[in-house]
């Protein structure tokens, strides 16, 4: 009777200990698509004109990251509407990506905000309705692959760029040359060769990610 007893307590203690295993390898391989970020209660937080960092899991991604000696490759502005948080975004077509959808569409749902100092002064309502008012002339546009300093299409971080300059004529970020990025890696040679053939613009004005993350009128305000 002992030795049924003992051996039911083995079983049981087996299978719980199974169980446990399970659950703990479930936890480490969990792949990023599973892992949702949530800041509802953040959002009251959030300003309009924040600026919003990440790595995008675009193809192009890691070879901005390469270029541009960032882990940053995408970036967006906060855009409050109807008491909900959207992010502002060039991506295929410009348009508002609800806040949350933005962030865990992003690598690990890692992000980073950022916030003009002296926000609350310069950054009015005036200035705000502004800033909304000149995005809208560049929703619906497509994302520019070639990164060209035009309006006719656009990318991400020259579309919050503009935005800035032309509302509130202020610069965020240093622009830049493509010849001034590092265009070395065999993946960044790729995609340019793809995209500009033989012929590659290096004089063509840029303004990154990475560059508008360092500018010092700014000042983060959240990293999750």
């Amino acid at each position: 009777m002992r030795k049924r007893i003992k051996i039911g307590l083995i079983i049981i203690v087996a299978v719980l200990l199974g169980l446990v295993g399970v659950f703990w390898f479930g936890l480490h391989l969990m792949s990023d698509e599973d892992k949702h970020i949530d800041i509802s209660y953040l959002k009251t937080e959030l300003q309009d004109g924040d600026l919003i960092f990440q790595t995008s899991k675009s193809r192009q991604s890691k070879a901005i990251q390469l270029a541009t000696k960032s882990k940053f490759s995408h970036m967006g502005m906060i855009y409050k509407k109807n008491n909900k948080v959207y992010v502002f975004e060039a991506v295929q077509p410009v348009k508002l990506t609800p806040v949350n959808e933005w962030i865990n569409r992003g690598e690990h749902g890692y992000f980073v905000i950022k916030r003009l100092k002296n926000a609350d002064k310069i950054l009015t309502p005036d200035v705000k309705a502004k800033m909304k008012a000149i995005g809208q002339k560049y929703l619906g546009k497509d994302y520019d692959i070639y990164f060209e300093w035009s309006d006719d299409k656009i990318y991400c971080s020259e579309l919050v760029w503009k935005i800035y300059k032309e509302a509130a004529n202020i610069e965020i970020g240093k622009l830049e040359r493509l010849k001034d990025f590092d265009l070395s890696s065999g993946m960044v040679r790729k995609l340019m060769h793809e995209r500009y053939g033989d012929k590659v613009p290096n004089n063509e004005v840029v303004i990154s990610p990475i560059s508008m993350f360092k500018c010092d009128k700014l000042e983060t305000v959240y990293e999750e």
